[in-house]
């Protein structure tokens, strides 16, 4: 009795006998010999072309077979994209791959892994799909990035979010802050001319302008930090104690100005400075207090000085006034008689006359003491 086999229109078959593959089966019924030892393997064309067990190459030299397969040869050092009636299907490594073309078109785009970063042409929609053989880096907007391959400087990345190839190359991002920054100087001490060790605390802020130049100079900010305490104690070394608690603002504009010599060097600019805190010795302090305070001394004694000048030349005009003026100096004396009357409680007079005449009497009359 002979073994019967179908094979659908989405199907093919391929006969292998005694072990070896024969030749393939289009759709149709098939009936073989209980006596032979021929096998059918059925296929179904929707899927890859993949025998358990078999090398593609193996099927190579049936050509009605070849005619219906779509061949794809993947290199070791590649990616491709596969898409069937233009939609993406899978990614394929290296290796060698057969699809069924009878039923759907295939296409494909090839990614050389020796250039790490994905390709333009894979649509952004279908990176998801490729999890596992890629990697991001994200630039922030307020950052400049460098791309490195194998520690390699390539180049300057913008702002956005970056794709590329897990493979042979390694691939790192380092990215730079493009904010305005700032340096502290903090406790520097340093040494006056005339020979004051003093404290001081510095402030610089910054911009970097050039980030691929920042990124090559090892220890960036600790060299820019060096920089500042040298032009500092360049400066402050020229100075007396005095002069340095005067010229605050001088030594500002001249450290920003010597910083901004060596702002290309850096890829930087220097946008402002400023002397926070001068921190002096305890011994240094006691004698600028007692200093101080002798000067503020002085300055009293001359404001009062001045004031009881001013007093006695204003009691010298009245004098005049009134020794010139018999209404004002008698208008003086009732002045004087209603401040007296105010401080006293009770009046008692003895003897004769009226109270005006009795309180006249405490003044003395103006004649009287002119003589």
């Amino acid at each position: 009795m002979f073994k019967k086999v179908t094979i659908h229109n989405d199907e093919r078959g391929l006969l292998f006998r005694k072990g070896s593959y024969y030749k393939s089966l289009q759709p149709g019924t098939y009936r073989l010999s209980p006596f032979s030892d021929d096998h059918v393997e059925i296929l179904n064309i929707m899927n890859a072309f993949h025998v358990k067990g078999k090398d593609l190459q193996l099927f190579m030299h049936d050509d009605i077979l070849i005619k219906e397969l779509d061949m794809i040869q993947v290199q070791d050092n590649e990616y491709v994209m596969h898409y069937e009636d233009g939609k993406f299907v899978g990614l394929l490594t290296a290796g060698r791959y057969a699809f069924w073309n009878v039923l759907k078109e295939h296409t494909y785009l090839r990614a050389d892994i020796h250039n790490p970063e994905l390709p333009n042409e894979i649509d952004p929609a279908i990176i998801p799909k490729l999890i596992g053989y890629y990697q991001t880096f994200d630039v922030a907007s307020h950052e400049s990035g460098a791309l490195y391959y194998n520690h390699v400087m390539q180049k300057e990345l913008a702002p956005g979010k970056y794709y590329f190839w897990k493979g042979p190359i390694g691939v790192s991002v380092k990215t730079v802050d493009l904010r305005q920054q700032q340096m502290d100087m903090t406790g520097q001490e340093m040494m006056t001319e005339d020979k004051v060790t003093l404290r001081l605390n510095f402030v610089c802020q910054y911009r970097i302008l050039n980030a691929l130049r920042a990124l090559e100079i090892k220890s960036f900010e600790e060299q820019m930090y060096i920089r500042l305490q040298l032009v500092l104690r360049e400066y402050v070394g020229t100075l007396k104690l005095d002069d340095l608690l005067k010229m605050k603002q001088e030594v500002t504009t001249y450290v920003l100005s010597r910083l901004n010599e060596k702002s290309l060097d850096y890829g930087v600019q220097f946008l402002s400075a400023g002397v926070k805190d001068i921190i002096l010795p305890g011994e240094m302090k006691d004698i600028l207090n007692t200093v101080l305070l002798a000067e503020k001394k002085a300055q009293a004694n001359l404001i009062t000085r001045r004031e009881e000048t001013a007093s006695t030349r204003s009691l010298l005009n009245t004098a005049k006034l009134m020794d010139e003026n018999q209404t004002l100096f008698r208008l003086k004396e009732l002045e004087f008689l209603e401040k007296i009357c105010e401080k006293i409680g009770t009046i008692s007079f003895h003897g004769g006359g009226n109270l005006l005449e009795q309180l006249n009497s405490f003044v003395g009359d103006r004649n009287h003491s002119k003589n």
